[in-house]
């Protein structure tokens, strides 16, 4: 879970290029919030495809969600192994009754207290908050919304596995 990605809008019109003063086009460092969104997504480690939500907030409902939209793309017979923080929409009575509804089905591999760099999908996260994310203006909370599902769209388009692209480093020439 991505919390709390600002809907920032501009307060006045980019500012064009002027040759001979700045080359590229730019914008006020003025802007209005409109608001905060939540990204909810699970990635497939083995072809690298991305499941996700784009909430108003991040309770047990909006997680739930999340888990259904995972049963619905895997086969049944698959179990889904997600890995998350302690956060309690993910440990809720109402999740837990959810997964009780549909035993076998989820199996959950908590990480530890501030070990969040330990969960793959943060680096998702990461390349959004440098790609289409970066210094993004919108003029609502919905037109955020879109772009995120938009990029995350266009990601699922050649999605890669992650496995293949875990390493070791080679040694170094003497």
């Amino acid at each position: 879970m991505k919390s709390g990605v600002q809907a920032i809008a501009n307060t006045a019109p980019d500012l064009q290029p002027v040759p001979g003063k700045h080359s590229q086009i730019s914008c006020d460092h003025e802007y209005e919030r409109l608001g905060t969104c939540s990204i909810l997504a699970g990635l497939d480690v083995q072809d690298g495809h991305i499941t996700a939500r784009v909430e108003d907030r991040h309770r047990s409902i909006e997680f739930i969600g999340l888990l259904s939209d995972l049963d619905a793309h895997y086969p049944p017979e698959c179990t889904i192994r997600v890995i998350l923080d302690n956060h309690s929409a993910h440990i809720s009575r109402e999740t837990q009754t959810f997964l009780s509804q549909h035993p076998n089905r989820f199996q959950y591999v908590l990480t530890p207290k501030h070990g969040s760099w330990l969960n793959i999908v943060e680096t998702l996260f990461g390349k959004m908050a440098r790609s289409f994310l970066r210094h993004i203006r919108v003029q609502s909370l919905d037109e955020l919304k879109t772009r995120i599902l938009k990029g995350i769209a266009e990601i699922n388009a050649a999605p890669g596995s992650i496995v293949g692209r875990i390493s070791t480093p080679k040694p170094k020439n003497r």
